[in-house]
């Protein structure tokens, strides 16, 4: 029988507590789902800039409704527990945030992320005590779910052209006193910077891997006391990469020699044979 809810909720949550870190990567179709899964990944999270290029969309483009029937479309791909890229809550208001959990909780996800981005690009970051309320809002709309939802919270500053560790620091300390279960500082530049984050709260830390500036192994992250490592869009970037240069050498050389590179027909059909049996 494929596990409830409520089950993929305690397993996910249960992934947060136990010593060490995990990886969450982050599929954008179907297919890169049940590839994942097959692999061995205990927990998926949705990509939103991900799915964007995949429907030929810039990121931030995506409504609530688009992105929660791509989330649903990954929930319904595994057995896995999915965490969902839930941009600002698409809205301004507390409220919305707290109505962007309600319903992605009704697509089937176990927990989501609300950042403290605007989307305004002359304004690009919450004021602190907004940024909070939205948090508190998110958080208080969780708790009212009946399985234990993974709320984790945004500073985006780095993200935005403002490598502000304090300020950063500041907001996921609010954000930990709001109710948040994780804490997420994307893009950070250094090891130290990760160090000096985890040093400062006492709530599990996700990093995402696979943006310019910070590189680091699961191993040196989990020693560093980071608990979830997460990949946003670097998987589907990376495939769209390996698509650019083969396009580009049949266009501009005429030869074919990427393909030496290319998955197999029968590996990929094995992994989704595989992957349907396990739903």
């Amino acid at each position: 029988m494929a596990p409830t809810q409520t089950e993929k909720a305690q397993v996910f949550r249960a992934l947060h507590e136990r010593a060490g870190a995990f990886v969450i990567p982050n599929p954008w179709d179907v297919g890169t789902a049940r590839i994942l899964a097959h692999l061995g990944f205990e927990a998926l999270a949705t990509t939103s800039m991900g799915y964007a290029f995949s429907t030929g969309r810039r990121d931030a483009t995506l409504d609530r409704e688009e992105t929660l029937r791509y989330a649903a479309t990954i929930v319904a791909a595994t057995a896995l527990p999915v965490s969902a890229d839930l941009e600002n809550g698409f809205g301004d208001d507390p409220a919305d945030a707290a109505e962007t959990i309600r319903l992605a909780a009704a697509a089937g996800v176990v927990g989501g992320s609300i950042e403290d981005a605007t989307r305004r690009p002359d304004d690009p970051i919450y004021e602190i005590g907004l940024a909070a309320d939205r948090v508190r809002a998110a958080v208080e709309a969780a708790r009212a779910l009946p399985f234990p939802f993974v709320l984790c919270a945004r500073a985006d500053n780095y993200l935005h052209g403002r490598p502000d560790l304090r300020d950063t620091i500041r907001r996921l300390e609010a954000y930990q006193d709001a109710g948040a279960d994780v804490l997420y500082a994307p893009a950070l530049h250094t090891k130290e910077e990760v160090a000096e984050i985890v040093r400062s709260v006492d709530r599990p830390v996700n990093v995402v891997m696979g943006l310019r500036g910070l590189q680091a192994t699961v191993e040196e992250l989990a020693a560093l006391g980071v608990k979830r490592i997460s990949l946003g869009s670097t998987l589907s970037r990376t495939a769209l990469g390996a698509f650019l240069r083969a396009a580009r050498e049949i266009r501009e050389h005429g030869t074919f020699t990427f393909a030496a590179d290319a998955a197999s027909p029968g590996e990929i059909g094995s992994m989704f044979d595989t992957a349907s049996d396990s739903r």
